[in-house]
């Protein structure tokens, strides 16, 4: 295990929330989002996996940075091929084609960037190229995809058009081993970064999949890990973890040492300031609510018990992503919005 000790300092620039509950089958707003990606032209896609009740309103929506709603596809759920059952992460290629893996259905469905489907790729199995749980998914600077295989706990390798190309790991808690993994990033340097959900940990493999380095222990202090759901990387090296378990995100500096820990600090944005003006009746409520209140003891005893009762911080951070300016997107299924920073 690398130690993650403190060096050089680094800061997290806030910028906005944007997000809204939305509890009808389309339209803006989010239903359980589980991932986004940003496309080459700053478009923002959120993929809602949406909950059993909801699930004909599984969905792709798309905004922009300027909370515009740009539109959304994908139709419900089902096994056609613009539908889904558990989608669980989305990513961009360099041609800008949107890739979708769902741990349901055992492949990954292919789209344009503006909702065209393309095609899919994979089948259910444990044998080479075969997807058992896919979960993240990445793409190195040759537009090779990195799918993590979560219930096989393995990552596989295959061109963009799902090609196999070759595959690392098994189940255990020893280096280049996983136990349930689910995120996966791509470094500058073309290493891949693997979010070891249960053996909470990062791990760093090389493309071929040779181990580099792990980050990160079990605990819920600064530098340790409760369930890491995901993991991003920027152009500098710097590592972003969606430290899912203690409802929070940790950066860690190229070196793997420790920067600094975020809360997140949500404000509202432009769909909720609207909601309020058209229902004050919810606006006069939400003034009245304590938002960041003095937990008691029994009321503080877990991450998840605090964040869920204060509503600026992360609930349930399931995802991570980081553009190509260098934004900082924080994902979270449970108050279906996403936190924006910028790191100074």
């Amino acid at each position: 295990m690398t130690t993650q000790t403190a060096t050089r300092p680094t800061t997290l620039e806030y910028v906005k929330t944007i997000g809204l509950t939305n509890n009808g089958d389309n339209g803006r707003g989010y239903a359980n989002p589980v991932s986004l990606a940003v496309s080459s032209d700053g478009r923002i896609f959120v993929m809602n996996r949406c909950d059993p009740v909801r699930a004909r309103a599984i969905r792709v929506g798309i905004c922009n940075l300027d909370e515009d709603y740009l539109g959304e596809f994908g139709d419900g759920s089902g096994e056609g091929d613009t539908q889904f059952r558990l989608p669980t992460a989305i990513a961009f290629d360099s041609r800008d084609r949107l890739h979708v893996t769902d741990e349901f259905l055992n492949r990954v469905t292919v789209f344009d960037s503006s909702g065209g489907f393309l095609g899919k790729w994979g089948e259910g199995g444990r044998g080479d190229g075969q997807l058992s749980g896919p979960s993240g998914i990445a793409f190195d600077s040759e537009d090779n995809a990195y799918v993590v295989d979560h219930r096989s706990n393995r990552v596989q390798k295959f061109t963009s058009d799902g090609e196999y190309l070759l595959n690392w790991g098994s189940e255990g808690a020893g280096d280049g081993q996983f136990n349930l993994p689910w995120g996966v990033a791509v470094g500058p340097d073309d290493s891949v970064y693997v979010a070891d959900w249960r053996n909470d940990r990062v791990q760093r493999f090389t493309s071929d999949g040779s181990f580099i380095a792990a980050y990160g222990e079990s605990g819920r202090s600064d530098g340790q890990f409760s369930r890491p759901s995901d993991v991003a990387v920027d152009a500098d090296g710097y590592v972003y973890v969606a430290d899912w378990g203690n409802e929070r995100v940790q950066v860690l500096g190229p070196d793997g040492g420790l920067r600094l820990v975020e809360k997140g600090r949500a404000t509202l944005g432009k769909w909720a300031e609207e909601f309020f003006a058209s229902n004050p009746d919810e606006k006069v409520t939400r003034d009245q609510s304590n938002l960041m209140p003095e937990l008691p003891e029994h009321l503080s005893r877990t991450p998840y018990l605090v964040s869920s009762q204060t509503e600026p911080y992360f609930w349930g951070p399931v995802s991570i992503t980081v553009d190509r300016d260098g934004r900082l997107y924080v994902t979270e299924s449970n108050r279906h919005r996403f936190q924006v920073f910028q790191r100074r």
